[in-house]
């Protein structure tokens, strides 16, 4: 029975940039504080940005937008004690980053010139003469950015994640927010539901008029459009999640019987001595994880304890329940096989491969020390015997880390892996979103859809609900009213100068 009862009063109201003429002129050193460099970077915002410069370089010339200037710089209060030989560049509003007057100064990077032309803008703070100048807060010239309309909150977040951005494969990911993309995708989307609304809306106000057959008509047609959205919405929610692997890295571990190479493998493909190696069995007693970047993808990787039947210690038993337990909660196990063991693999840790907790696990043998094998013959004969043990087909890869024999091969094969993983393996970029986002289209978004398909009878509160949905979406880009409580989680992680 369709409900049209009672009128929909929802009003979306878009948020309006609020302008920043009336805030403080900010600055900052953009450059890593605190270090000695080439160059350090102090950017200063707002309507005193000119103001500063004249008096700093003791001069009221107009300074040319856009043009580099070499000036000499002094303390404004002291005319003859010069600070530093600096490059000046002035940005006009409103065509700059923040929307407003942008100055910035290149400096010789050494820890006494930055802090003395810090301290020299510092001084030009006078509220009695109308000049409010101050340091800026972490996030603070994006905030502002924002505030003037340059950029929405998905692109500020993807500033940060730019910035953040470790390898090659997160830098790819974050463009889709930095140059706008996930901004056009999700505008696209509320345009969508708020059209859907719309219909939703003449049938409340104009359903007397209107024919029972007619208004069913509407509401499948709305009901058909909303249910492809979801899917849509769905499936970029399941590849931001796949994504979200590369922001924290691929979680790798290493397990094997004692002096099977994990220790050499990590150092080979590191190329760095990162583990130590020994003859002696158990040198590892605990799980030691290592970052690295393999192929332009951050692995955190996991050297663990040998494992092995017949060990008496009780901190190596430890250490070998430890690598176990690791496996289980990694992306990627690789079992290191040594092929003059006999057995090839300890029983304990055939048992595990087993378990039901293990099963579903990505793993792949790699058989080391494929130098000791005399022919091609011995190799395969050592391959079969691996599966003959386990009892099950795993991938085999064979390498050696004392020639260097497989390993291109090896990390080919990952990469591979890591491609799967990730869902970086077609032609399209991976996607990372923030924390936020991810919690507003699911608690927001995907929930306002939900709701509307529960109440599709009623079409009041099915109108409501997708009005749910289009104000998340609000609040993921920063359009929506009542947006205060997210800008504070957005700009607290950025550096000062940004």
């Amino acid at each position: 029975m369709l409900k049209v009862s009672g009128i929909n009063r929802f009003a979306h109201i878009p948020c309006r940039f609020i302008g920043t003429s009336c805030l403080p002129t900010i600055y900052a050193l953009s450059t890593p504080p605190g270090q000695r460099s080439a160059i350090a970077v102090v950017r200063i915002s707002g309507d005193h940005s000119k103001y500063i410069l004249q008096r700093l370089t003791n001069s009221n010339k107009e300074p040319t937008p856009r043009l580099a200037s070499l000036r000499k710089l002094y303390h404004p209060d002291q005319k003859e004690n010069l600070l530093d030989t600096s490059l000046t560049l002035f940005f006009e509003s409103p065509r700059t980053f923040t929307g407003e007057d942008i100055l910035e100064l290149h400096l010789h990077g050494g820890k006494a010139v930055t802090g003395a032309v810090l301290k020299a803008i510092e001084s030009l703070h006078d509220l009695k003469k109308g000049f409010n100048i101050r340091y800026a807060n972490p996030g603070e010239f994006s905030l502002r950015a924002f505030q003037n309309g340059k950029f929405d909150l998905t692109e500020i977040e993807g500033i940060k994640e730019l910035i953040d951005a470790e390898t090659e494969t997160q830098r790819k990911s974050a463009l889709s927010s930095f140059n706008g993309e996930n901004k056009l995708r999700f505008l696209q989307w509320r345009s969508q539901i708020v059209d859907n609304i719309a219909k939703l809306t003449a049938i409340i106000d104009f359903g007397e008029d209107t024919e029972i057959e007619d208004i069913e008509n509407i509401i499948m047609n709305v009901e058909s459009h909303i249910l492809e959205l979801r899917a849509v919405i769905q499936q970029f929610i399941n590849k931001i999640e796949r994504s979200n692997i590369l922001r924290n890295g691929i979680r790798i571990v290493l397990l094997g019987p004692p002096n099977a190479g994990k220790s050499s493998l990590i150092n080979t493909i590191s190329q760095d001595d990162i583990s130590i190696v020994s003859q002696t069995p158990g040198t590892t007693r605990d799980a030691v994880e290592t970052a690295l970047n393999i192929g332009g993808y951050k692995i955190i990787i996991c050297d663990t304890a040998g494992v092995r039947d017949d060990s008496s210690d009780v901190i190596e038993k430890m250490g070998i329940e430890k690598a176990l337990k690791k496996s289980e909660s990694c992306n990627l196990c690789l079992l290191l096989v040594d092929p003059n063991n006999m057995p090839l693999i300890p029983e304990s840790l055939k048992q595990h491969l087993a378990s039901p907790k293990f099963q579903n696990s990505d793993k792949i043998i790699v058989l080391n020390k494929i130098d000791t094998i005399s022919t091609p013959e011995d190799l395969n004969h050592t391959m079969l015997r691996i599966h003959q043990e386990i009892g099950e087909k795993i991938p085999i890869l064979p390498i050696s880390c004392l020639s260097g024999e497989g390993i291109d091969n090896l990390t080919t094969d990952l990469i591979t892996k890591f491609q799967l993983l990730s869902d970086t393996s077609d032609e399209s970029n991976p996607i990372i979103v923030s924390e936020r986002v991810r919690e507003i289209l699911t608690n927001d978004v995907i929930y306002g859809i939900d709701e509307f398909l529960s109440f599709k009878d009623d079409v009041v509160m099915a109108s409501e609900s997708l009005q749910h949905a289009a104000t998340g979406i609000g609040k993921i880009t920063g359009q929506a009213i009542g947006i205060e409580e997210v800008l504070g989680v957005v700009f607290s992680s950025f550096c000062v100068g940004k």
